[in-house]
C-alpha cells in the first residue's frame, strides 16, 4: 500500500514538473516580418497573380508549388490535347463534305454524322479544360492570399481547461463543472 501511494505521489510530481516548463517556439526573423507587414495577403496575392506560386514563395510554403503547376500544366495539355483531336475532326468531316474520304477516321467512322458528335465531344472537353485551367489560375491567386492572411492570424497556446467548483449564493448549493477558457485579442 505503501509503494502504491508512493508511485501515485511520483507520478503527480512529475506531471507538475512537466507541465511548469514554458516551451519556446522559434520563428524566422524574415517570418515575423511577413506576420508583422499587414500588406502581406495583398502582396502574396499579386505575386502570385504575375507568376503562379510566386505568392506560395514569398510565404514560404514551397510545398504548393508543385501542386500549383500540376494543376496548370495537366489543365494546358487537355486543352491542347482536345483542341488537337477537334481539329482533325473538323478537318476530316469537311474533307468528306468537299468529296475526299481519305482521312484517318474513314475505316472507323464510316457516317459524317459520327465525326460532328466527335468534333462535338473534344470541343466539350477543351472547353471544360479552359474552365479548369482558369479554375486553377484563381485558385492559385485565392491560395496565396488566405495562406498569407493565416499566416498572420494569431495561434497562441493560452488554452486553459480547470475544473471548477461554484457557490450559488442564494440557494446555498454548490455546482461542478470545468471551465474552458481562451482569450480573443
Amino acid at each position: 500500500m505503501k509503494n502504491y501511494f508512493f508511485f501515485i505521489s511520483m507520478i503527480l510530481s512529475f506531471s507538475c514538473y512537466c507541465q511548469s516548463e514554458i516551451d519556446s517556439v522559434y520563428i524566422s526573423p524574415r517570418k515575423q516580418i511577413l506576420i508583422d507587414d499587414p500588406l502581406t495577403p495583398s502582396k502574396a496575392a499579386f505575386y502570385s497573380s504575375v507568376v503562379p506560386g510566386l505568392g506560395q514563395i514569398y510565404t514560404r510554403r514551397y510545398w504548393m508549388v508543385p501542386i500549383i503547376y500540376g494543376g496548370l500544366g495537366a489543365s494546358a495539355y487537355y486543352f491542347k490535347y482536345n483542341q488537337r483531336e477537334m481539329n482533325k475532326y473538323r478537318t476530316a468531316y469537311k474533307r468528306r463534305l468537299a468529296g475526299f474520304y481519305d482521312d484517318e477516321y474513314i475505316e472507323i467512322i464510316p457516317e459524317n454524322e459520327k465525326l460532328l458528335e466527335g468534333m462535338k465531344f473534344h470541343r466539350r472537353y477543351k472547353d471544360f479544360s479552359f474552365m479548369f485551367l482558369v479554375g486553377s489560375y484563381v485558385l492559385n491567386i485565392i491560395d496565396a492570399n488566405v495562406g498569407a492572411h493565416l499566416l498572420q492570424f494569431n495561434v497562441n497556446e493560452d488554452l486553459s481547461l480547470r475544473p471548477y467548483i461554484e457557490s450559488n449564493y442564494f440557494d446555498f448549493s454548490q455546482n461542478a463543472g470545468i471551465k474552458l477558457k481562451f482569450n480573443i485579442d
